[in-house]
């Protein structure tokens, strides 16, 4: 079993890693949050590579090339809306998380960085968010070991990264 890394950043720097997740938008076009810093620092090539892609389902994972990111690939996850709840939005941002490991496999990324998903104006609950969001990734880990060697959560702000603290303590 590997080691998660929980780090306090910026998810488009240099973090020595072969694919950052991207929390994108169905239409994978851009938004604002992780997906605006990461269309702005990829530069212009990533959108016309998301133009070609036909969007992403909630939940799903879409694969494009990093361009001017210090990385080989992006993997943009379609996160759920909070709507208060329940097995259907946990299933939604289990799948996100699940899927995008699977891509990164696909692509023989290593090594991935994961914003978290689904938490900033999709105002999914940080705690529970991060709970899904570890325990998903460390049981994909588990299961293909062979396949990576480093998975760390570039969180954004200090609430985040304590809740993601506690979730990992929680799970370990």
């Amino acid at each position: 079993m590997g080691n998660i890394e929980l780090l306090l950043g910026d998810i488009t720097r240099d973090y020595g890693v072969d694919a950052i997740v991207n929390a994108a938008n169905s239409s994978l076009l851009g938004g604002g949050g992780v997906d605006g810093a990461i269309h702005r620092a990829a530069g212009p090539e990533l959108l016309a590579e998301c133009r070609t892609l036909g969007g992403c389902a909630t939940g799903g994972a879409k694969t494009t090339r990093a361009y001017r990111l210090p990385c080989k690939y992006v993997i943009h996850t379609v996160g759920p809306v909070w709507h208060g709840g329940g097995q259907h939005e946990a299933a939604l941002l289990r799948d996100c998380y699940g899927n995008a490991m699977m891509r990164a496999q696909e692509a023989g990324a290593r090594s991935v960085a994961f914003p978290s998903v689904s938490t900033g104006v999709y105002h999914y609950p940080v705690d529970q968010a991060a709970a899904i969001a570890l325990k998903t990734v460390q049981d994909f880990w588990d299961a293909h070991a062979d396949s990576f060697d480093r998975i760390l959560f570039v969180l954004f702000d200090e609430r985040t990264l304590a809740a993601y603290k506690k979730a990992y303590e929680d799970l370990n």
